[in-house]
């Protein structure tokens, strides 16, 4: 029986946009920013940010000498928030139903400062309300000193929130993640970015 469900944020909770997040990355000087960007596992400064490797400022001052010339936290923040393209209301809605069902939520996302500053604002769900409102625990990469796929940040997950992998469900656009989380004995359900879970999901509740 399922009691808890863990989340990725990027492509799930959130629909990702990873042409535009180049598009932004390109206007603030990154040129060859289709190289350096991917949808799932970071790379470079950028993976070492997600990773907690680098902090938000250290990666704002290597971009910058990549680029060449002085960033501004405004611009980082901007060319990382290309990634969000929405997030769409029903996912939220969804979210708060699961909630008031009795499921535990928790939230695991490779992820980093500058997406976090948004997402933890009240400006993530347009209603005043941040991120945290939805989860009863996050898990967040650069937090943890680990990425997705690594098992090890899986078993951080289980261990640290005392949860049994068998009674644990997890959403994950990545099939790379839901197989390494399948290998821990999570049940796992590989969705499609900003495809429509919502209902699908009661499939694997059951």
């Amino acid at each position: 029986m399922i009691k808890n469900i863990l989340f990725d944020l990027g492509g799930v909770v959130m629909t990702i946009d990873q042409p535009q997040a180049v598009r932004r990355f390109k206007e603030i000087g990154l040129v060859d920013a289709e190289s350096r960007l991917d949808p799932y596992t970071q790379k470079g400064i950028f993976g070492d940010l997600e990773e907690g490797k680098i902090g938000a400022l250290e990666f704002r001052v290597e971009l910058g000498k990549i680029i060449g010339r002085e960033l501004t936290h405004e611009e980082c923040l901007y060319a990382w928030r290309g990634y969000c393209k929405e997030v769409p209301r029903r996912n939220l809605e969804a979210l708060r139903k699961l909630h008031d069902e009795g499921y535990n939520l928790i939230l695991l996302s490779n992820t980093n400062p500058y997406m976090m500053e948004w997402a933890m604002s009240n400006e993530f769900d347009g209603m005043g309300n941040s991120i945290d409102t939805y989860f009863d625990m996050s898990f967040r990469s650069y937090e943890c000193g680990m990425m997705k796929p690594s098992r090890r940040f899986f078993q951080h997950v289980i261990d640290t929130a005392g949860i049994n992998p068998e009674e644990t469900l997890f959403l994950d656009d990545g099939e790379a993640n839901v197989i390494s989380a399948s290998e821990l004995g999570i049940r796992t359900f590989l969705t499609t970015n900003g495809g429509d879970w919502t209902k699908e999901i009661y499939k694997y509740l059951v």
